[in-house]
This record gives C-alpha cells, structure tokens and sequence, in this order.
C-alpha cells in the first residue's frame, strides 16, 4: 500500500518526482513478508533496489512532502543504537517520527514495513546521518535536517572548546526545544538504575580540559576501542550547546562499559565511584595504545606522577619508652623506591570512639593540609612490621586524591564522617613534593569534588547512598559552582561545598610564574 499523496504547491512536478517502485513479486499476493536478515543482506539488498530507481533522486529538492512530519520532541539518540525488533547494532536507521530504531531499509527491512504500517516515512541512518524517505527509498538534504544531525553526532572546533575554558563561559546559556535554559557541560545525566556513582564520575573526567578538548575534537572511526568510541560521543552530548532536550543519558556508554567490565560495574547495581574511575582510567589508557612508560597516552600525561617510598624494618629498642613511636634510624638502612600514581590516597584520622552528651552530634573536621601531611617525608607510618614515609617526586597537571572514607571489617563495611576541609583555590602542595630551590612551589585550584550522602552513622548504607558532584565553571567575577546530582543541576554557594562527604578531588595546576628580566612570563607545565 503506497502512502497517500495530497496536492501542494510546493509539490515536486511531474518531472521531478521520483518514480515508484516497482511492485513485490506477484506471487506475493499479500503484499511482502518480513524476514530477519543479517545485516549483510541488507547492505546487498539496498545497493539492489538503489539501481532500480532512476538517478534523478539525487537531485530531490529541500521541498519534500514529509519533512512536515519529524516530531523533534520524541527523538533521543542517547540509547543503544539497536534495532528495536531484531536487536541487531548493522545498519540502523531512526524513525524521525516516532523515534523508535529499525534495521536497514531495503523492500524486506524492518524500516521499510514500519513506513508501510505506521505510515511513518522518514528515517535517518545513524551511522552516515543521511535522512531518506520511506517505502520510496530516496534521499533527502534540506537544510532544516541540520540540528537533527548535529544531536545526533555534533562536532567541534578549537575555535568553540577554547570559549569553554573562557572566564565569562558561565553567561553563554543554551537553549533546550522547550526554551528551557541550560550550560553545556552542566547538564544532569540520568540515572537509569542504580548508575549515580558513575555519573558523577563521567562529569568530574569530564571537566579535565586536555581530556575534554581531545574527545571533542575527535573523530574516531578507525579501530579505536568501543568504550573509547562511545565515551567521546557522550563526552560530545554533554557539552553541545544546541541540545533538543537539556539533559543526557549515558545509556549507550553504561552498556558498554558492563560488556568491557565483563558485569563488574553495571546500571542496576551501586558501585564506588573511586573503583570505577581506576577502572575507567586504566582502560581508557590501554585502548589510546598507551603502555608503562611515562606520557604514553594522554591519560598518564594528565593525571599521572612519580612517588618515593621508604621503608625500614621496624626494631624495638630496649630504651624506648613504653607510649613512643618507632621512627626511622638514620644507622641503618632505608629501602627507597620510585612508583608512578594516579590517585593520591589520603588517610583521615579514625572518628573518636566514645563521645558525651553534649558533643554526641558534633562531627569532626580536619583540614587538608593535615591528612596531606602523609606526603611530607616526614610522617611514618607502621603497617606489617614496617616504617613507611612518602614523598612526591613529580606531580602531574592534575591531581585526583582519594580520602579513604570506608574500611571494612570481618562484620561490616564502615563509613568515617569526618568532614574535609579545603580552599577551593590556591592548595600549595610544595610541602609535598621534592622541588629544587629555584622551582616555585606548585598551586593548585579544585576542579571537581564528588560527595557522598547516605544516613548518618559510621555503618556504609550502600541502599541508601547519594552520590554528588560539585563542578567549576567560569573564572575571576564569573566564578559559579554547580551541584550535579543526576539530574538535578543547581548552582550551590562555594561556602558549602566542603560540607559535604568527599570522597574524590579533581586538583588542576595554575600555570607558574616566573620572573625574567622584570617582566612577568607564564609557563604552563
């Protein structure tokens, strides 16, 4: 049954439309029967039937009939691009209509029926972005299609990333189809299940701008891995400035990152973020070619250092008072050794076991300079018999510390409350890292900060856990903070974000300044 045709001016003449097609097999008197076919036959079915139409369908007008039909509002490309009767992921094609995805568009295609049945007749292929109209199987290029293939694989410029890092970036609002206004990059992510540990952690990797900028500007269609391939795309979403709806599922990417983590981290199970993100860096950098040596990828040259560890055997002397620490003794002999990092993992102070009635709902804070003191070379601590003291040989661009806020124990997982405190600029880590005298020390600003909120206690309620994460946008008197959960986006005020439980920081260096000649020069390590 063909689709109905109504007359309009802007109507393609006689010469200009394209013919029909010519009619099923007649031994096939009940019109055509669906098959399932592999996406090969597909491929060969389609090149078939392209030589059957006459070569005018490449120069169809921008006036076509159906355009009028493409319903924006239902379109979301966010999912798993597989076929919506077969499952298949070959040679996909969307209804602009109604949405929903089919496999190829040849006379016995899944798209092909849906036009007949649903009297639906424009599909865009998700792979190439070219729109055709069904059953007559032509293509279109209209102008007015631009924003649909832009959602669907938007692209950018180094002229656009570098307004991202701008000062003033917090005033360019963007806006969604239902006017509602939204800032690229700080747009809520869905929560499908149970995947918020997750979605924080895309937003802070994704707020690293070397990271950002390289997955924007990519173009991968090579034998790029497929995590690395759907990470970029979703990294692409969640900055475009011209979304239809304000808000990003990372859907296509979750499953793929089930499949790579063979079930270890899936959508309908709660997770901890630090794990997922040691996990996510690690694949990430293999899949880039990257291997043990220092900036093999782009990955290790962002965010990894070098750290020296010491050690002695631990001996008790006989002169040692009964409440004295063992210390390091300078006569005997101290094993060293270099290790490259990529998290800086950072102790708190245990929670006081026993408090009176009146301080029973005080929480204690440290300050981070104090729980950084592990790093000074000079704080030991004791662990298998052994004296162990840290310092940092090098430090990276980017810093992700870790407070090791849950320990678990032969009974139950436990949960250390002790409230972080920390400037959200100028954290100098010189007294952390072996600098030569002429080196300034190194400044480093938050860029990112994850939180966990669940029911107050010292027992981790994994059921009951929320995960947030608090993001930098803008600079100097532009200068704003988001919260993210999901997909609830709020600008929050900078006193209270160290309120909160962090569990993960996202440190970025300033550039250093040097004096030379009397004349300020800026250096970016």
């Amino acid at each position: 049954m063909a689709p109905t045709i109504t007359h309009n001016d802007n109507a393609l003449t006689d010469v200009e439309r394209p013919n029909k097609r010519a009619r099923v097999d007649a031994n096939d008197k009940n019109g055509f029967e669906l098959e399932h076919t592999r996406g090969s036959d597909l491929h060969e079915k389609e090149e078939d039937e392209i030589d059957e139409v006459p070569d005018i369908r490449e120069e169809v007008k921008a006036s076509d009939l159906h355009l009028d039909t493409i319903n924006r509002a239902v379109l979301d490309f966010d999912f798993e691009k597989v076929c919506s009767v077969s499952t298949s992921n070959i040679n996909i094609y969307g209804c602009l209509v109604c949405g929903k995805y089919f496999q190829g568009r040849g006379r016995k295609s899944y798209a092909y029926a849906h036009s007949i049945h649903d009297d639906h007749h424009v599909f865009i292929n998700l792979e190439t972005t070219k729109v055709y109209v069904l059953p007559e199987g032509y293509p279109v290029s209209d102008p007015s299609l631009e924003d649909i293939s832009f959602v669907l694989a938007p692209s950018f410029d180094k002229t656009y990333t570098s307004t991202l890092s701008s000062a003033s970036y917090p005033t360019r609002m963007s806006y969604d189809l239902a006017s509602k206004a939204y800032l690229p990059g700080y747009v809520g992510l869905n929560n499908i299940k149970r995947n918020d540990h997750m979605n924080v952690i895309i937003h802070a990797v994704l707020h690293v701008t070397p990271l950002r900028d390289y997955l924007l500007l990519s173009n991968f269609h090579g034998k790029e891995s497929e995590l690395l391939k759907r990470f970029a795309g979703l990294a692409k979403k969640v900055w475009n400035p011209r979304l239809f709806k304000s808000q990003v599922s990372p859907h296509e990417f979750l499953q793929e990152v089930n499949r790579a983590s063979s079930g270890k981290f899936r959508l309908e199970q709660q997770g901890d973020p630090v794990e997922f993100l040691g996990w996510l860096l690690n694949h990430l950098h293999k899949d880039m070619g990257g291997s043990r040596k220092k900036h093999s990828s782009i990955l290790f040259s962002i965010f990894q250092g070098e750290l020296r560890v010491e050690t002695q055997q631990v001996l008790v002397r006989p002169d040692a008072g009964e409440n004295e620490k063992p210390r390091f003794d300078i006569a005997r002999d101290i094993k060293s050794t270099v290790s490259p990092f990529l998290f800086l993992a950072v102790d708190l102070p245990p929670p006081p076991l026993f408090q009176d009635s009146v301080e029973k709902n005080i929480i204690p804070q440290v300050s981070i300079q104090s729980v950084l003191s592990k790093y000074d070379g000079k704080t030991t601590q004791e662990s298998s018999g052994q004296l162990r003291r840290y310092k940092c040989q090098r430090l990276p661009p980017y810093i992700i510390s870790h407070f090791k806020r849950f320990t678990k124990n032969i009974f139950v997982e436990e949960k250390n409350p002790t409230i972080v405190t920390f400037p959200l600029r100028g954290l100098d880590f010189g007294d952390y890292v072996d600098l030569k005298a002429s080196q300034p020390p190194p400044i480093y600003d938050l860029v990112a900060n994850v939180t966990h909120e669940s029911v107050a206690g010292t027992t981790r309620d994994k059921e009951n856990t929320v995960w947030k994460v608090h993001l930098r946008a803008g600079e100097g008197e532009y200068e704003k903070w988001y919260t993210i959960q999901d997909l609830i986006v709020e600008e929050t005020r900078k006193e209270m974000i160290f309120l909160g439980e962090s569990v993960l920081q996202i440190w970025e260096r300033r550039p250093e300044r040097i004096s030379h000649s009397k004349v300020d020069m800026v250096v970016d390590k």
